[in-house]
């Protein structure tokens, strides 16, 4: 999700958003095609997204702007 986050809605180049997730390029890459392709299979196909996992403050509940959470890294 942070992958597609960086990369597709705040529109980041591949080199930031992998540097901003402290991995390498590859790694991102890997990520970002399997993300988008689970993503078609889900539109296409009529599957429920479900994002799970990770600490997360929903907005509203933490001071945060309205419409977006923020994950926390570590901790």
């Amino acid at each position: 999700m942070e992958a597609m986050r960086l990369s597709d809605y705040e529109g980041m180049e591949q080199d930031a958003c992998a540097q901003s997730m402290q991995i390498s390029r590859g790694t991102f890459q890997r990520l970002i095609y399997a993300a988008r392709k689970k993503l078609a299979d889900a539109l296409v196909n009529g599957k429920v997204i479900r994002i799970e996992g990770g600490n997360y403050a929903v907005a509203g509940q933490s001071g945060e702007a309205h419409g977006r959470c923020r994950r926390f890294r570590g901790g």
